[in-house]
């Protein structure tokens, strides 16, 4: 199998992530992309009240099992498919059945704090930072955490100034720097996104090369 092209996908909450990946799937197939979401590994917290899980801060790195995602990265590099965690995000606590994550030619690992982990970044290819103005961000979050997740505007607000600003000022917002392509104005951003689509497709070709030359490099 040739090796896969690894794509870090970041940016703050509500900054076009989602825009980016759908666009990405669109153009590439979703059938030779396989998509690991960092917030599908958070850690299960089922063993604490409910009223403490919703108390955790789930903006900070310690909240996620990075461990874990590493190693299903390492796996579908080597060519095995991984039992990917299904999270409940109304309940704070993993499911107790997985989704099957088969290897393909491109993984994208998405999420706001993986160009925070080193881990994660050492095994990248290619990093993007989408990059979105503050207000554009917090309005996005609302309606999504209203429509998807069930939750009230005074808890969505009060999370936000507790929580997930100070955590982007102090491990999103400074990991762009790890950043090779800083996306800006979100997912509509053609010029960029036509950028990193040649990119991706010419280290799929570089990596096809790679395959087909290994044998006689061997020899």
């Amino acid at each position: 199998m040739t090796r896969p092209v690894i794509i870090g996908l970041a940016g703050g909450s509500g900054s076009g992530k989602s825009t980016i990946l759908r666009r990405l799937l669109d153009e590439l197939g979703p059938e030779r992309v396989s998509v690991l979401p960092h917030d599908a590994y958070y850690r299960d917290l089922s063993d604490l009240p409910l009223q403490e899980r919703e108390r955790v801060n789930y903006d900070h790195p310690a909240s996620l099992e990075t461990p874990l995602l590493v190693h299903h990265m390492e796996c579908l590099l080597e060519g095995r498919a991984v039992e990917k965690p299904i999270y409940d995000f109304t309940r704070h606590t993993r499911s107790s059945q997985t989704e099957r994550i088969q290897p393909t030619p491109i993984i994208i690992v998405e999420g706001i704090l993986v160009l925070a982990e080193t881990t994660l970044t050492e095994r990248m290819d290619i990093r993007l930072f989408v990059d979105t103005d503050d207000d554009i961000r917090l309005m996005r979050r609302i309606r999504r955490d209203m429509e998807e997740r069930g939750r009230s505007l005074e808890s969505i607000l009060e999370q936000y100034e507790t929580t997930v600003r100070p955590m982007h000022v102090e491990f999103v917002e400074p990991s762009k720097r790890n950043a090779d392509v800083i996306i800006p104005r979100g997912g509509h951003n053609d010029v960029a996104f036509d950028l990193v689509l040649s990119r991706i497709r010419y280290l799929l070709h570089e990596h096809q090369l790679e395959k087909l030359s290994g044998p006689d490099k061997a020899g």
